[in-house]
């Protein structure tokens, strides 16, 4: 989902949270999400940040080359088409129009590949028209102040609800509003999803929740968690690869969390400070993220799946240039070392 600049399978099985409990997902999840253990258990560390390079790689692994296309017509289909992308992701549209750009893709050689914006019954069945496979939703949303800065969360929930129990060490009355504010957001996202879900088994399209700049799931296991409660196949993540690097995890770490729960994937990217105490967006390759560790990770999780951009930060053949070196497990660019 758009944050500044531009802002199928088997249902997960039951196993147990740390306490012994009965946990949704496909993996366990520690619900204390500590920032310590998160950076001392990453090859990056604070230095996602600071890896070396990695060498070209031979992957098993397929990914597709997307950009957003809001009016997905043949005037603004065919420039994506002669860069050398494979796919575009839409907005909702009625069922005729969105069959209509189906149509006018498919001649194209392009695939619609998800609706951005499309978590409602009518953005389900514009997808189905589409021929996509996903909308993306976006979870949640806290406003609450004060909160913690980003390179201060240390959160610990609650694995039977998604409730915050900390966000820091020490005192958090500080942070009570926010906490509360968030665990509304978390029941009301439920809930939201759950109404969702039989139009999602009737149009056959994933819903996949994103991480995106709303304070709201700021660390991997709230937002795998939350995928996961709903133990459907029809409910998945849509991870943007930027969103979270302010948060000092990894994009890396994000994809191994999420694993088999990942459905899309998002591409921009993002500088961090020297100190990596907030920083900016960058065009993709110049900020902080390691991108040959996060082909890797994709191809630990298994990925086979779409890369979309949402940067807008290069023209469409210097963007496909690009992609193409992710892809093939290199550095796009002049990333911060």
């Amino acid at each position: 989902m758009q944050s500044p600049p531009l802002e199928s399978g088997e249902a997960p099985s039951g196993v147990k949270g740390v306490s012994g409990q009965d946990f949704p997902g496909g993996a366990p999840v520690d619900p204390r999400v500590s920032r310590r253990d998160f950076l001392a258990g990453s090859a990056a560390g604070i230095g996602l940040l600071a890896a070396g390079r990695q060498e070209a790689a031979t992957f098993k692994t397929a990914l597709h080359k997307a950009v957003i296309v809001a009016a997905p017509n043949e005037e603004n289909l065919k420039p994506v088409r002669d860069a050398g992308f494979e796919g575009v992701e839409a907005r909702p549209a009625g069922p005729e129009e969105a069959a209509k750009a189906r149509e006018i893709a498919g001649r194209l050689g392009l695939r619609i590949h998800s609706v951005i914006g499309g978590g409602s019954p009518e953005g389900l069945r514009a997808a189905r028209a589409y021929g996509a496979d996903a909308v993306l939703l976006v979870p949640g949303g806290v406003n609450a102040k004060p909160m913690p800065e980003p390179w201060e969360f240390d959160v610990e929930f609650d694995p039977k609800t998604g409730h915050l129990a900390r966000v820091v060490r020490g005192d958090n009355e500080k942070y009570k509003a926010y906490i509360e504010a968030h665990n509304r957001s978390m029941d009301a996202s439920r809930e939201r999803v759950r109404k969702l879900i039989p139009v999602a088994e009737e149009t056959k399209v994933v819903i996949a929740l994103e991480n995106v700049w709303n304070n709201f799931c700021v660390k991997p296991p709230l937002l795998k968690w939350l995928v996961a409660s709903f133990q459907s196949p029809w409910v998945k993540a849509y991870f943007d690869v930027g969103n979270h690097v302010k948060y000092l995890v990894p994009p890396e770490q994000w994809i191994r969390e999420l694993g088999p729960l990942l459905a899309k994937v998002h591409v921009k990217d993002y500088r961090l400070k020297a100190d990596n105490r907030g920083g900016d967006w960058a065009g993709i390759g110049e900020g902080s993220v390691d991108w040959p560790a996060v082909r890797q990770a994709l191809e630990g999780a298994g990925y086979n799946g779409w890369l979309t951009d949402e940067s807008g930060s290069f023209p469409l053949p210097e963007l496909g240039r690009r992609f193409d070196l992710i892809i093939a497990g290199k550095n796009p660019g002049s990333r911060r070392k």
